[in-house]
């Protein structure tokens, strides 16, 4: 297929990228490149690779992009959380607007498949966290950032009488290598600030998460891309795995062997906004997904990142960024 992917140079798109050109499509990636193209380079030469500079919340950049286009996989959004805290107005204007723009643009252009990269985080705080939500529980953003991705999804949702299949996948929380590294998502983050400044400070050690590696999520969106249309059009998929739900404490007890002399400091907290455990039946029963990197071998595969000293600002012995 022809594919476009926005957000393409991001975290999770330039590990899917090169997955994609591998199993034959052709990718174009429509990026802002906020970050630089850098992680990009490995697929710059491919003959079935073009980059498009550009802004998705530019209309006429955007009806260029999904011309000719069989399948679009949107990852372009201002992401997390303290990043649309930051900038409430462009996190609308990018996550919301502009992807309602760009389903819209797709729809027209005779786009075939449309992946929407939304988040677990749409689930908020769970009643009752001893038990699992699913797909099918309510959702409670307590975010801008998860209002955005619902409020798309329920647009996507509604446009089911068109001729697109649409498939929104919510990712539990990524973590793992990737040509965009990141180092604010918990897994990454609790590894760095241990192995490299001996001290970590967790916020409420009790509250529940899942995770995901970036590379089962780019797996996740080539086996919906490849799946017959009864199976993921109008469906939501949890991206991860049932095992993969682990406490902040958990976590920090994987990272330890990696830095044993490094302080954790404790802080209680009684509330957060989110805390939940993910159930991932639905994806592992219907499309046979299975993840092939748990959260422990992402550990061991970032600390050995941060001891190699190859990414900037992860050095041991750097002065903290």
């Amino acid at each position: 297929m022809k594919v476009l992917v926005t957000g393409g140079a991001g975290y999770v798109g330039s590990t899917l990228v090169p997955l994609l050109l591998d199993a034959g499509h052709e990718v174009t990636v429509l990026d802002a490149l906020l970050f630089g193209g850098t992680p990009l380079l490995g697929a710059w030469a491919h003959p079935r690779f073009r980059l498009l500079a550009g802004d998705i919340r530019d209309g006429a950049t955007v009806d260029a992009a999904v011309t000719g286009m069989d399948a679009v996989v949107h990852l372009a959004a201002i992401v997390g959380d303290p990043a649309c805290a930051r900038d409430p107005d462009l996190a609308r204007q990018t996550n919301l607007e502009a992807s309602l723009g760009l389903i819209a643009a797709a729809e027209q252009a005779g786009v075939r498949r449309f992946v929407f990269a939304s988040t677990c985080s749409n689930y908020g705080r769970m009643a009752d966290p001893s038990s699992l939500v699913d797909e099918d529980s309510p959702l409670a953003p307590v975010s801008l950032y998860a209002e955005t991705k619902v409020a798309v999804e329920q647009a996507l949702l509604g446009r089911r009488r068109h001729q697109m299949v649409v498939t929104p996948l919510r990712f539990a929380t990524v973590f793992g290598v990737s040509p965009r590294m990141r180092f604010d998502l918990t897994v990454n983050e609790f590894t760095l600030a241990l192995l490299r400044d001996r001290h970590l400070v967790v916020f409420g050690e009790q509250f529940w998460r899942p995770y995901v590696h970036v590379r089962d999520v780019a797996r996740a969106i080539l086996l919906v891309l490849a799946a017959s249309p009864d199976k993921v059009d109008g469906e939501v998929y949890n991206v991860g795995a049932t095992s993969q739900n682990f406490q902040k404490l958990q976590l920090v007890e994987l990272v330890q062997p990696y830095a044993p002399d490094a302080i954790v400091e404790y802080v209680s907290r009684k509330e957060d906004p989110r805390d939940y455990r993910v159930s991932f039946t639905k994806i592992a029963t219907r499309l046979g997904f299975e993840i092939t990197i748990p959260v422990a071998d992402g550990v061991a595969e970032v600390a050995r990142l941060v001891e190699a000293g190859i990414v900037p600002g992860a050095v041991i012995g750097a002065a903290v960024p």
